[in-house]
């Protein structure tokens, strides 16, 4: 990258996941699926089951309906799913309470606040001011199709915009996967999709059980806690 990019001195940094860590998107997720679904004759999902499907990339999600899809499908299905949530779907995330009060603490006590998602950044960045979240965070990071978490934090690493002193936090085990892949610690949540099980067998240093215990968390002195 141009040199002008690159920053000096890599910041040690939360590095938060969006979907299921600060807000919930299942309503808008489930309806934004379902309206692609039926446009193209398919059956809808139940809408009460979609947890396991909330994380991975969207193209992901659609393969995990029906592995037969072509490719040039899964695009399609993406194109029709992005269309209602660009206009409506995003704006269906529910805010986790005591998520906003940690965000504040932890701005309040100079730590350095990023997000790395799946989402696409356009959308992280509607959620993030739909919330009046977005000033917290120093960097954005958006996934799009063929994108890993991994690779994501990878790049941030090389951007030298994170240090490796820096620390993931999601729901999902990809979260924590793609975190100690970059050898990266990782902090599992257990509001959000992924279940205690997941997280664990994943092996995150922590696990967070109620929002408001955001706020204790450092990027440094974390490491080497664990269970």
């Amino acid at each position: 990258m141009p040199p002008s990019l690159v920053h000096p001195n890599p910041l040690a940094s939360l590095v938060f996941d969006l979907d299921g860590t600060i807000s919930d998107p299942a309503v808008g997720i489930a309806r934004c699926l379902n309206h692609a679904l039926v446009r193209f004759g398919h059956a809808p999902v139940d809408e009460r089951g979609i947890s396991h499907v909330i994380g991975p990339p969207l193209d992901h999600t659609f393969r995990s309906i029906d592995p037969g899809w072509s490719e040039a499908h899964i695009a399609e299905l993406v194109h029709v799913f992005r269309e209602r949530y660009a206009e409506v779907g995003y704006t269906e995330n529910v805010l986790y309470p005591g998520v906003s009060e940690a965000l504040d603490a932890l701005s309040a006590a100079g730590v350095v606040l990023g997000l790395c998602t799946s989402k696409r950044v356009d959308f992280a960045e509607r959620i993030l001011t739909l919330f009046g979240l977005r000033h917290h965070f120093r960097f954005l990071s958006g996934g799009d199709i063929g994108v890993r978490k991994a690779d994501q934090l990878a790049s941030l690493l090389q951007e030298r915009t994170i240090s490796p002193a820096s620390i993931m936090i999601g729901d999902r085990a990809v979260d924590i996967e793609a975190a100690r892949g970059n050898g990266l610690a990782a902090v599992g949540v257990l509001w959000g999709h992924g279940s205690e099980e997941e997280l664990r067998r994943a092996g995150p240093m922590q696990i967070l059980d109620k929002p408001h215990r955001l706020a204790e968390l450092r990027p440094a002195g974390l490491r080497g806690r664990g269970f």
